[in-house]
């Protein structure tokens, strides 16, 4: 079955017990969904807490402004706990990003003891189980909904399910992703390895994009931050599933129906999207599993720069929920709060 991606190794490595922690990019969802996909917790701290450099932001590298916006670094781990511990090593200003932001007003292992230990009474999330336009596998909708109760019976938030009524921003998303990949050259790699990338992936890579179509594109990232906002206003946190499927078999893209209905090869990591367009903090955490054992991941989407809270709110699900960790395959404990199996 597929880790997911783009950082699968990253998230199979931790799944398997070859290390506590490990380091993926995120920018459309490629650290949450690995995580989701892997029974991990996968963090994408607000722009800017985690600096980026050189990575995509190097000015030897021609490109537009579309994915050095929206790529992030965060950590994978089995716990939580971890990954405040990683935070409170990658988090600080660094002056060679652009975007980068100081951190002082973040403890983040000190955000994951006060969600463990204090709860979370009172928080008000909003509850989408598909953001009014996304087609969601029947499995993962029934552990997430579970996943939202716990939230309001056990944790005592105020959960209300809503639908935000947004449109799909998955074309422009691609644009400002495709943009960069078409001026950095490509086009001429798919000249050269076409025949070995999937039909999807070098039509992707092989389109010219115009000035028109990125400037479009960040119209609508636009209209993405201020519809956000308007919902966080009235909000804490934005609960969703963090990927519209369960793990597949390996060798596809993705499926070609989710719940009956027909859909692009990408259309399953389509929750992750809007987080990056608008640099909120997100997190992926365990809520489950399917009735065939496979994990099943919730996003958590805070408020931009409150990735304190998104950390505890993640914590107490952590302390309350009823799902197991992924027993490691040689037993034993990694890191600070990975558990070899906590029943």
């Amino acid at each position: 079955m597929t880790p997911g991606g783009s950082s699968a190794g990253s998230a199979a490595a931790v799944a398997a017990g070859a290390g506590p922690l490990a380091l993926g990019s995120d920018g459309g969802g490629s650290v949450r969904v690995p995580a989701a996909l892997c029974g991990l917790v996968g963090f994408k701290a607000s722009m800017g807490r985690v600096p980026v450099y050189p990575g995509c932001r190097d000015e030897r590298l021609p490109g537009v402004s579309g994915w050095e916006s929206l790529k992030h670094i965060g950590p994978l781990a089995r716990t939580v706990a971890d990954i405040g511990l990683a935070l409170s090593v990658l988090a600080g200003p660094d002056p060679r990003d652009r975007h980068s932001i100081p951190c002082g007003d973040v403890d983040w292992r000190g955000a994951v003891g006060r969600g463990a230990g204090e709860g979370i009474a009172g928080l008000r999330i909003a509850y989408s189980p598909d953001l009014g336009y996304l087609a969601v596998d029947p499995e993962v909708r029934r552990v997430v909904d579970a996943a939202a109760s716990v939230f309001a019976d056990a944790l005592g938030c105020e959960v209300e399910r809503v639908e935000p009524g947004w449109a799909d921003p998955g074309d422009a998303f691609a644009a400002l992703i495709m943009a960069d990949t078409d001026l950095r050259g490509m086009r001429a790699l798919v000249a050269e390895h076409g025949e070995a990338m999937s039909p999807h992936l070098r039509a992707m890579l092989a389109r010219a994009w115009t000035a028109e179509e990125f400037t479009d594109a960040e119209m609508v990232r636009k209209g993405v931050v201020n519809r956000m906002a308007r919902l966080m206003a009235r909000y804490d946190l934005l609960l969703t599933p963090t990927s519209c499927v369960p793990a597949f078999p390996v060798g596809i893209e993705g499926p070609a129906t989710i719940a009956g209905r027909p859909v692009p090869p990408t259309a399953w990591t389509g929750f992750c999207a809007p987080a990056n367009l608008t640099g909120q903090p997100a997190l992926s955490l365990p809520a489950g599993r399917t009735g065939a054992g496979l994990p099943v991941g919730l996003q958590l989407v805070g408020r931009h720069l409150a990735d304190a809270t998104v950390l505890r709110a993640a914590a107490a699900f952590e302390q309350a929920s009823p799902w197991t960790h992924l027993p490691l395959a040689a037993g034993g404990t990694l890191g600070t709060g990975a558990s070899g199996g906590r029943e």
